[in-house]
């Protein structure tokens, strides 16, 4: 979502690099870059006013100390700069009202905006918190809002309530909260009607609504794909109905990065939540600081390391790191990781939470996300035997045909799935016996590495570790001890 913001800000370091200190005159040429990409990214020009005059004032005013050369120290004015642009810190939700009562939130937007999507979205959020949350169907004019509400309720197990298309919205929203305080939910979600564009009937409809259910959060859901657009509305709703916070959707599409960079400087309201996919579980907590290192391409280990507790259990983990020990890893296992990885989005997505890897070409991914999907099908073809014991494979060349056959690729494909098969299960047991991925240092609270995702060693068909393979090429080493895709 921000490469083309990435790579401007690499521009701008370039002109600091091979200087002895930031001055005047090797400044101006760096806050001009900064300048062109926040424009083309298309944050709001006050904004971007605002941003280079405190960045060139920040950098000018700072000594350099030994050890740091002038390109880094930039890099980390420019990071805090817009952190601080950003909101500082993360806004969580508010925690609710008087004790025995539910806590109210919100929902508003522009049609289109993917509001009732983004409510489901929480309402998992929450339940995943451990809270109990009601949804409450209270758009009333577009076609089929309560029945996917309704829908996307079932999908992840939160109930929904509504009193269909004939009752007035703020008659639903008050009728939901009674409910909830009757069944003991702690929180209610209220989903309103969103408009094509924003005008008097809508706002007076909305503050009607908020008088009625008296909320603890206004979330404003904003479609990021309207770039500074998104922050003029934040404010224009905010003036008129008042909100607390915005939720930022589709900043996994086309989004150039203006929105998330605008909306609090304009507005004044938090982000508090962004959208990352259109699965209901591709909601995330909005940090200033993680966005940043995104932006800057530092990735963000914190949201890959949450990604995967949420998805792997303890006991599990420690299961696989004891079969990675002792080489016994299996094509069962090798399936439960992919389908792991899966589970926490696209390996594309996930590749650009790694420090260092926002330099990975698209193309290379979705050839490395195809290769996956070659060496599922191969698997799939085997006999329960077989994935459990590879070498039942190593030793009977007709066993091989028949799987090339089953899953419609040829012998020399499954020869070269089984080679480096066997290749990096001897690689990952030297990697786990060694304390974690090779110059990632292991992360916290993962036994040392990342046992959640073995197959990353060096996988079958994607050329092991300094090996060829016929898969996935190796991507370029930005920096010298970074390791290629093949060696994470």
């Amino acid at each position: 979502m921000f490469d083309e913001l990435s790579q401007r800000f690499e521009d701008a370091v370039k002109n600091l690099r091979g200087q002895g200190s930031i001055s005047e005159s090797n400044v101006d040429g760096a806050l001009k870059e900064v300048r062109r990409a926040l424009l083309e990214a298309d944050v709001s020009l006050p904004v971007v006013k605002d941003f280079v005059d405190e960045v060139r004032k920040k950098a000018l005013g700072t000594e350099v100390v030994r050890g740091i050369s002038p390109d880094q120290k930039f890099i980390q004015v420019v990071h805090e700069q817009l952190v601080d642009t950003m909101g500082g810190e993360n806004a969580p939700l508010a925690a609710g009202g008087k004790p025995g009562e539910p806590s109210v939130v919100l929902m508003a937007g522009l049609q289109g905006a993917g509001k009732t999507t983004a409510t489901a979205k929480l309402g998992l959020h929450l339940k995943e918190q451990g809270r109990k949350a009601l949804l409450v169907g209270a758009d009333v004019y577009r076609p089929a809002a309560i029945d996917q509400l309704k829908t996307l309720g079932g999908q992840i197990g939160v109930e929904v309530f509504s009193l269909g298309t004939d009752a007035k919205p703020e008659a639903i929203a008050a009728a939901g909260i009674e409910k909830a305080k009757a069944e003991g939910f702690d929180t209610v979600l209220v989903d309103t009607a969103g408009r094509l564009q924003i005008d008097e009937s809508m706002m007076e409809e909305m503050v009607r609504i908020r008088e009625a259910c008296s909320p603890d959060e206004v979330l404003l859901v904003v479609d990021s794909m309207i770039g500074q657009e998104a922050a003029e509305l934040t404010r224009a709703f905010h003036d008129q109905v008042g909100i607390t916070g915005a939720v930022l959707t589709k900043l996994d599409g086309d989004s150039r990065g203006g929105a998330a960079l605008s909306i609090r400087k304009v507005s004044g309201a938090p982000i508090k939540f962004i959208g990352t996919g259109e699965k209901v579980e591709a909601l995330q907590p909005f940090h200033p600081e993680r966005m940043a290192s995104r932006i800057l391409g530092m990735g963000d280990v914190l949201t890959l390391v949450e990604k995967a507790q949420k998805e792997v259990e303890l006991a599990d983990v420690a299961k696989m790191q004891q079969k990675l020990q002792e080489a016994t890893f299996d094509f069962s296992d090798f399936v439960q990781q992919m389908r792991l990885i899966k589970r926490m989005g696209s390996l594309g997505g996930l590749m650009k939470l790694i420090p260092g890897m926002n330099k990975i070409d698209d193309g290379m991914l979705k050839q490395g996300e195809e290769q996956l999907k070659k060496i599922e099908a191969m698997i799939s073809s085997m006999t329960e035997a077989e994935r459990r014991d590879p070498d039942l494979l190593a030793a009977n060349p007709s066993r091989r045909r028949r799987i090339a056959s089953g899953s419609g690729h040829t012998s020399a494909d499954v020869d070269k799935v089984l080679q480096n098969f066997q290749q990096m299960r001897g690689f990952m047991q030297q990697m786990t016996r060694g304390g974690g991925m090779p110059g990632m240092g292991g992360f916290p609270g993962m036994g040392g590495g990342f046992p959640g995702m073995p197959g990353m060693g060096g996988m079958p068909g994607m050329g092991g570790p300094g090996r060829g393979g016929g898969g996935m090429p190796k991507a370029p080493k930005p920096a010298k001890k970074r390791k290629g895709f093949g060696e994470l």
